[in-house]
């Protein structure tokens, strides 16, 4: 197939090869791609010190104590019962610690002591064994309630009494904590997918925008069909991303053996580990060819790079919300929303891979994989239409020159 009038010798598939083996070529070997692969390890480094730093928080935030305010006697008596059940209760009993030891006949506001403190009290236990009195913000004290009063009682009745043997059965899994582990996994290939898409298709624009500004795009149009630069440069950028992909996958791969037992595990897919790293490829294909042929048109209507972030901003603005769409519809199965999402082609590569983690079916993927290179066959179509239109309109206008008159010919003729 050739573009209608062009003169060129290849075929749209053959320019099309060229023009994705020039581009491949040059931005791998490049010292740019070099720091390309560098890039997304800063991210991570400060996602990993802010979630150390916030892990420490949220473990100093999480471990309220009771503050007991009472005579020495019957503060060792409630924090002996306290030991006594926490041996076997666990963290379902609060931590305490005496604050002020009551002297005889002396009286104390329970309300000063929760004033200025450096430790980590949420509510004072005053009054007796017999008679506990708890003292704090009332969401706090409610839920403090009955285990303080399981505290007093153990602490009246004095020696723990027996309590019979439970016998365990364990099973390997249930119904509910699969299907919660699933919905993680599938949430996190969701959000893995969308970031990825989104941070590695924007090279497609800034290719572009390079060689409109210094013409090379129009050298090359004049050479080959522009539906095969389009082709090029589009399938080009794909083969950029996969290889990235690819270096960052095996360095993750290593990070998780060096650190697997002490990094979190997720549940495995309904289709297995394998299989969902394989759709995991094919609908990030799918999905940075759609948006990538979207984002080719957006380059053709710029000629600079400020066009080019004011026009593209309503198109993160929009795949933003898809992602929403499929991240919503993978919380409603057999519904609607579901299928919609499973429909659009924006949002199927997302919503299809949450179904991969959640469904074992491999069958549906099938339809929706043909479906989605359909879609991308189209887009690319017509985006390389309104390429061709647009993209040979980056250098300045022409000044039209006046055009001289018969008669003002003729008249300088005969002087």
């Amino acid at each position: 197939m050739r573009e209608p009038g062009h003169s060129g010798r290849l075929s749209t598939l053959s320019a099309a090869w060229v023009i994705a083996r020039r581009d491949f070529v040059a931005i791998l070997f490049s010292r740019a791609f070099f720091f390309f692969l560098l890039g997304p390890l800063f991210p991570v480094l400060v996602g990993i010190l802010a979630g150390s730093v916030g892990q420490r928080v949220q473990q100093t935030a999480q471990s309220p104590e009771i503050g007991l305010v009472m005579a020495e006697a019957e503060a060792r008596r409630i924090l002996a019962a306290r030991e006594v059940l926490a041996a076997r209760l666990g963290e379902a009993v609060p931590r305490m610690t005496l604050v002020h030891p009551l002297a005889e006949g002396e009286d104390y506001e329970p309300r000063s002591a929760l004033e200025g403190r450096a430790a980590n009290i949420a509510a004072i236990l005053s009054g007796t064994a017999e008679a506990p009195q708890l003292t704090g913000p009332r969401t706090r004290i409610e839920s403090w309630r009955g285990p303080v009063a399981m505290v007093a009682a153990q602490a009246q009745a004095g020696e723990l009494a027996p309590w019979p043997k439970v016998r365990l059965e364990t099973t390997t899994s249930s119904s509910a904590v699969e299907r919660r582990g699933r919905l993680t996994t599938a949430q996190g290939a969701q959000t893995l997918l969308f970031l990825l898409t989104m941070m590695l298709a924007g090279m497609v624009l800034s290719n572009l925008v390079e060689e409109k500004g210094n013409k090379i795009i129009e050298v090359l149009a004049a050479a080959i069909p522009m539906e095969a630069v389009f082709m090029g440069k589009l399938f080009a950028m794909l083969g950029v991303s996969l290889v990235g992909i690819a270096t960052w996958g095996a360095t993750v791969g290593a990070v998780l053996l060096a650190g697997s037992s002490v990094l979190p595990t997720l549940t495995t897919p309904a289709v297995g580990w394998p299989m969902l790293v394989v759709l995991g490829v094919v609908y990030f294909a799918t999905a940075y060819l759609l948006l990538g042929s979207v984002f080719l048109a957006v380059g053709s209507l710029a000629t600079t790079v400020r066009e080019v972030q004011t026009l593209s901003m309503p198109v993160t603005m929009v795949q933003l919300l898809v992602f929403f769409l499929a991240s919503y519809a993978m919380t409603q199965p057999g519904t609607a929303i579901e299928y919609f999402a499973l429909i659009f082609p924006f949002s199927a590569p997302f919503a299809m891979l949450a179904r991969a983690a959640q469904d074992p079916a491999l069958l549906p993927h099938v339809p929706a994989v043909l479906a989605q290179c359909a879609w991308v066959l189209l887009l690319v179509r017509l985006g390389s239409a309104l390429f061709r239109k647009r993209v040979m309109k980056s250098g300045p206008a022409r000044v039209k020159k006046p055009r001289r008159s018969l008669f003002r010919r003729k008249a300088g003729a005969k002087v």
